[in-house]
């Protein structure tokens, strides 16, 4: 069955109007991992149980883009939700699930933007990952730093939850866009920084070499490889 991400992308093109047309448009792709076919990642696809649970609220055509990352994080975490966002018109299906009371929501956005009096922690309340407390869904908002700060300036709804600001100490790895602001991570490099928060620690170290292994055959397809560089590419594991 087809993960949030790319269920949300199916509804997305059917109300396109006309097709959208992403940079490399004539590149033949796998359906499935959006990598061309030549050098296609799903034989590497991993498999993983996690205590997490991640909500994207995404930013109108990042479920098209080819490079959107949140796609990664729904290969990797199995209770993934993906939602586009609207001013006017909350998904009630999103909502529902911030109000679950199986869930504990921490939305994960920059101190530095909370609204006032919103609660905002540095790491998670523990213990988390030991039963002892609803397990976290990490509620993460895809799209471009100027998409993101609209989306929650304009959602009270987000206002309204718990803000886990994240202090991450190395630089992106994400290398098929161009960060708009100095130490900006991916929505993936993200994920993996709240998977390991939550103790889901194989997930995390799935979803980071899942998300290298993207990287590198997604950029395989952009420059020539010697016969060398695509054996060693494509070698298992």
């Amino acid at each position: 069955m087809p993960h949030a991400v790319a269920r949300l992308r199916a509804l997305r093109l059917a109300r396109s109007e006309k097709p959208f047309a992403a940079r490399g448009a004539l590149l033949v792709r796998c359906p499935r991992c959006r990598v061309a076919e030549r050098y296609c990642i799903c034989a590497w696809q991993p498999q993983v149980k996690t205590v997490s649970a991640v909500c994207l609220l995404m930013a109108d055509k990042e479920p098209l883009k080819p490079s959107n990352t949140g796609w990664l994080i729904a290969d990797v975490v199995p209770d993934t939700h993906a939602f586009l966002w609207s001013r006017t018109e909350p998904d009630p299906g999103l909502l529902a699930l911030l109000e679950d009371a199986r869930w504990q929501p921490w939305l994960v956005f920059p101190a530095d933007e909370a609204a006032t009096g919103q609660r905002v922690v540095a790491e998670l309340p523990l213990p988390v990952a030991g039963g002892l407390d609803r397990p976290p869904l990490f509620v993460l908002l895809d799209g471009t730093w100027q998409e993101a700060r609209k989306m929650y300036r304009k959602s009270d709804y987000l206002q309204r939850l718990p803000v886990l600001s994240l202090q991450p100490a190395g630089l992106s790895r994400y290398h098929l866009r161009t960060a708009q602001e100095a130490g900006q991570l991916s929505t993936a490099e993200v994920a993996v920084h709240c998977l390991q928060q939550a103790g889901d620690l194989a997930a995390a170290q799935a979803l980071s070499d899942w998300f290298a292994r993207f990287n590198r055959h997604y950029l395989a397809a952009k420059r020539p490889l010697t016969a060398q560089q695509e054996q060693a590419l494509l070698r298992h594991p």
